[in-house]
């Protein structure tokens, strides 16, 4: 029996399940502590040097967390005693790649690549002592390794050799010999038998190129028998481990997939399509002794975006279609950038908790991790939750004995100033999911509204709870989006292009968004006069209630001179009539600026008249500080200060006033500008630590509802070199100056 579900019955059941908590009331995980890899480093190593945590496992206990570090050429291990407080415990050093761990009995055995060409590679398993983290004993495999597992009795360890092509060499395409094999170890007491090792010929069994089987995922059943996966061959295979025999094998199939985004070119369309899809599976787990699911990444010419439930003997029991790719759009974390195989599922885990089994899905691109129950064979699994992931999650782990779930992050960007690789504990219990905080509905279409990329916000000027905000370039497109905030989660309910002459309108940045007396709004674009093509200036652009841009009002002269790429960053409105004044807050000082202070500007409509005053920033540590959005209260502003660092770097991320009253702008290009006086009002530092995670840089925008209730969203840059995690932060009532 084949269940396919997809278009907008399961895109309207996502949303429920997302929106609300589940009418049975099934225990949620949530993120309760983030390990940052680097912490683990030993003494010698070069603390800014790459890092990675791609596969994890854990001790029989679940007390002690292993990981690969493949550019560390180590293992590392994490004490989760406490899983609220994760503590580095140390390296083992190797003599090649990790690519894979897990332990059995007292030992961790690593599959480790010492190869030193794509023709001629090597490896071996490292067998190395946990409680010593000495490496004991190494079995020779003749080839790369790529995965291994062992058997739930302790009988076997099964190691996957891909032999990996070289993706530079005939744009990557298959053959590229040595072939892979699957090789198996008898077990005793965790210690494999080095001479008894058995290798399995997986050639002459895929249609695609039967001399190169690729082979890429292994996992075990209760009856001892392996399952394979053939990444760039499309193919499966099952082998008895005691026999060493192919006792089946099969294609995994294509899938035809509408509704989908098919161009990278920085918009999210949801009106593709593409036929004949290899799976193109990486990931394998077995369900039970009869089914596994895969997570169908596609690394060659195939990946259809989601993932599949297999019987044992080749036929679907499931496949997921476009659940998974319209969760991450829901979501916010649909990666545009690299959308040629969607969000590439990649990772995927079984376990039962209690009374429930349930499936594990990651996504690298998307960073979110989509959990599952098994509702038996012939019934398609239900929906729970999805978690955020880091920033691209490669290894799913779970620890059902203590309620735990685990998700390595293999992606370092130190080097840009952003986060390093992570490991990020989950636990389950029946307190409420806490993510995602902003989902979208679905539009006329039935297809989820696609978003990212927050970067300011207002309030609606009658109606509590509804904010609108903006996107910025990560979009080709800018967009206003209409959010109910009485929702939690949150949800975009509409979304409306600006457009200029009726097309939409191009090489506009939104950073700000404000109500336009009599309608509309005032929205500020950030330039970058520094590029050396399509220079662009910061913008104040005013636009009808439907979006059509009426009025673009350009930096003076004498401003364009001085400007920099850090402009215009938020915009508010005071006054009425021929006192309607436009503020915007400038992000970094420009070249004419004292350092330490940055421009407000002023624009008044009625007489197209500039003025400015300066706000004092902190003094930045690291990094830099500016501003990101600016909200008219009382007799002045609530300000967004931050700097730009991430994690445990960020050291400023606030809310500030400053009053207006009585403070006369000065006129453009005069030496004297008044010096605003900032009062803090809130660190936010704790709201963005609350959630778990690392602390996020860009807060970016900030409103204040009819009802008083202030609210703070983080930008996601369109999820490039990000988690995707957008936090929206209700506040509640701030005790703001008036």
């Amino acid at each position: 029996m084949t269940i396919v579900r997809t278009g907008a019955a399961a895109s309207a059941a996502l949303l429920a399940i997302a929106a609300a908590a589940p009418a049975h009331a099934a225990e949620m995980f949530n993120r309760i502590a983030t390990f940052h890899v680097v912490d683990n480093l030993p003494a010698d190593a070069d603390p800014e040097g790459e890092t990675v945590a791609e596969i994890v496992t854990a001790t029989p206990d679940g007390m002690t967390l292993v990981y690969t570090d493949a550019l560390g050429k180590r293992i590392g291990f994490i004490d989760i005693a406490d899983p609220k407080a994760p503590k580095a415990a140390g390296v083992t050093p190797l003599d090649g790649q990790p690519t894979s761990v897990v332990v059995a009995g007292g030992n961790a055995l690593v599959g480790v690549v010492t190869s030193e060409s794509y023709e001629k590679p090597t490896g071996h398993v490292a067998v190395v002592n946990v409680a010593t983290k000495a490496v004991v004993a190494t079995c020779d495999l003749g080839g790369q390794p790529d995965s291994v597992a062992k058997s739930a009795d302790g009988a076997f360890l099964a190691v996957v050799i891909e032999n990996e092509r070289n993706e530079e060499i005939n744009d990557g395409a298959i053959p590229q010999l040595p072939p892979g094999n699957l090789t198996i170890f008898p077990l005793a007491d965790g210690n494999p038998d080095c001479a008894a090792k058995v290798v399995v010929d997986l050639t002459d069994l895929a249609e695609v190129v039967p001399e190169d089987p690729e082979p890429e995922f292994v996992d075990i059943n209760g009856l001892n028998e392996a399952v394979v996966t053939f990444q760039e061959n499309n193919h499966i295979a099952i082998v008895d481990l005691a026999t060493g025999k192919v006792t089946a094998h099969f294609s995994a199939g294509t899938v035809d997939l509408a509704g989908i985004d098919t161009e990278k070119n920085a918009i999210i369309d949801l009106s593709g399509s593409m036929t004949a899809v290899p799976r193109e599976p990486d990931s394998v787990q077995w369900i039970d002794d009869g089914r596994f699911v895969t997570a169908d990444e596609g690394d060659w010419k195939g990946g259809t975006r989601g993932f599949t439930v297999f019987n044992k003997d080749g036929s679907v029991d499931f496949a997921s279609g476009t659940d998974l790719e319209y969760l991450t759009v829901r979501l916010g974390h649909y990666p545009e950038f690299r959308n040629k195989k969607g969000n590439e599922a990649e990772g995927a885990e079984v376990a039962t908790f209690g009374e429930e089994r349930l499936i594990f899905v990651g996504s690298e691109r998307a960073s979110l991790v989509a959990v599952y129950k098994d509702e038996g064979a012939g019934n398609p699994p239900t929906f729970l939750q999805s978690l955020p992931g880091g920033i691209g999650p490669e290894g799913l782990l779970a620890i059902p004995e203590r309620n735990l779930f685990v998700s390595a992050s293999e992606n370092d960007l130190r080097a840009d100033g952003l986060i390093g690789s992570l490991v990020t504990v989950y636990e389950r219990s029946d307190a409420p999911a806490a993510y995602p905080t902003l989902v979208s509905a679905d539009d006329a279409s039935g297809k989820p509204i696609p978003w990212a990329a927050i970067s300011g916000a207002v309030a609606d000027a009658t109606t509590p709870g509804k904010l609108y905000a903006v996107t910025d370039s990560a979009f080709d497109e800018a967009y206003i989006l209409t959010i109910d905030a009485t929702k939690t989660p949150a949800v975009i309910t509409d979304r409306t292009t600006v457009t200029r002459d009726g097309a939409p309108a191009e090489r506009l940045d939104l950073e700000g968004i404000a109500l336009a007396n009599g309608g509309g709004f005032w929205l500020a674009s950030e330039g970058n006069p520094e590029r050396e093509e399509n220079k662009t200036w910061s913008t104040l652009v005013k636009v009808d209630a439907n979006g059509a841009i009426v009025e673009d009002v350009a930096l003076p002269e004498s401003l364009q001179k001085v400007a920099s790429r850090f402009g215009f960053e938020g915009v508010t409105v005071t006054g009425s009539g021929a006192d309607e004044t436009v503020w915007l807050a400038v992000q970094r000082e420009w070249k004419d600026d004292p350092k330490g202070k940055v421009k407000i500007l002023a624009y008044r409509p009625a007489d197209k008249h500039w003025g400015v005053v300066h706000y004092p920033l902190d003094p930045a540590g690291k990094g830099w500080i500016g501003l990101s959005e600016i909200t008219s209260v009382g007799d002045g502003f609530v300000v967004i200060e931050r700097d730009n660092q991430v994690g445990r770097d960020a050291k400023v991320k606030k809310l500030t006033h400053v009053s207006v009253k009585d403070v006369t702008p000065a006129e453009l290009g005069v030496s004297e500008i008044p010096v605003l006086t900032k009062t803090d009002l809130r660190d936010l530092l704790p709201d963005l630590a609350a959630p778990g995670g690392f602390i996020l840089d860009k807060v970016e925008s900030f409103a204040v509802d009819t009802d008083g209730n202030a609210f703070v969203i983080t930008d996601n840059d369109g999820v490039d070199d990000h988690s995707g995690e957008t936090q929206f932060l209700p506040l509640g009532k701030l005790d703001m100056p008036m």
